[in-house]
């Protein structure tokens, strides 16, 4: 059983903050340059990195004796306790303004910004959003919100979201199979430990899901390159982006864009065309 959500403790969290650093290797340019289908290359110092790379450096590192059943740390510590044991990620917002390079060292200073709880269809619901500003020697590079969901552990396997209608024709399309080895690659490039990607048993045993999910962050990467390639490898000032179902393991899945008065309109799909995460881009 859940324990009960006491949202003004949570919310003492606002505003807490924490910083990390790391180097911008040519090995992790290359494994994350593989990982996003693109050509891997010899990168040497100076090259610029993959735009999201940023999601790859001095993730936080907990012993084994710290980490919960979900293969997440325990909770509490920078991030707020919450007693909700589904844990995603729900979209966000990046500014990009200037590359992250090979031999950069990157500190990354982090904030929780904010803390809501509502209820949806699955029960309830709390939000958590995180504030991160990444640096490089010449300085800043990226300013991120970051949007963390929380919710309640369901008896039944969670519905997958109905589609409001049918998505727009792409101008601009891409497919790839989310193969279980590229979600393995994609953990291990980010340290993440979250069992919903590479344990089958747990996912589909005790999460209840049909199989392996995709990453969130992983479908976003996906799109912002595919945004930058078709601006002449120029990344988006912004982009904004929100998870709308679970895109799980071996189908085929596609990302997608179309142009727009604004910048441009872009989203991955799953093997039914059915919309996974859309983002907009502006220039």
């Amino acid at each position: 059983m859940t324990e009960k959500l006491d949202v003004d403790h949570l919310r003492q969290w606002i505003g807490r903050s924490t910083e990390a650093t790391d180097i911008v290797t040519a090995q992790l340019v290359k494994g994350l340059r593989a990982t996003l289908f693109q050509d891997v290359g010899e990168p040497n110092a100076g090259d610029a990195a993959p735009f999201t790379v940023h999601w790859c450096l001095a993730q936080p590192v907990f012993p084994m004796s710290m980490l919960g059943p979900d293969g997440h740390p325990t909770r509490g510590g920078f991030l707020p306790p919450v007693p909700l044991p589904r844990r995603m990620w729900a979209g966000g917002e990046i500014e990009f303004l200037q590359p992250l390079r090979v031999g950069d060292e990157s500190t990354r200073t982090s904030r929780i910004a904010d803390v809501q709880v509502k209820t949806g269809s699955t029960g309830t619901l709390c939000f958590v959003s995180v504030e991160h500003s990444i640096s490089s020697p010449r300085g800043v590079a990226i300013r991120e919100r970051q949007d963390i969901v929380y919710r309640e552990m369901t008896s039944s396997a969670p519905a997958s979201a109905k589609a409001a209608s049918p998505p727009p024709k792409a101008q601009y399309r891409e497919t790839h199979v989310s193969d279980p080895v590229l979600l393995f690659r994609y953990s291990a490039l980010t340290f993440n430990g979250h069992r919903i990607h590479y344990d089958r048993d747990y996912v589909t045993k005790v999460e209840g899901y049909p199989g392996l999910i995709f990453h969130g962050p992983l479908q976003a990467a996906l799109i912002i390159e595919m945004a930058a390639k078709l601006r002449s490898s120029k990344p988006p000032k912004k982009f904004t982006y929100r998870g709308l179902q679970p895109l799980f393991e071996g189908s085929e899945f596609s990302i997608n864009a179309n142009e727009t008065d604004a910048g441009m309109e872009l989203w991955t799909a799953n093997a039914e065309g059915q919309p996974t995460m859309k983002g907009t881009a502006v220039w």
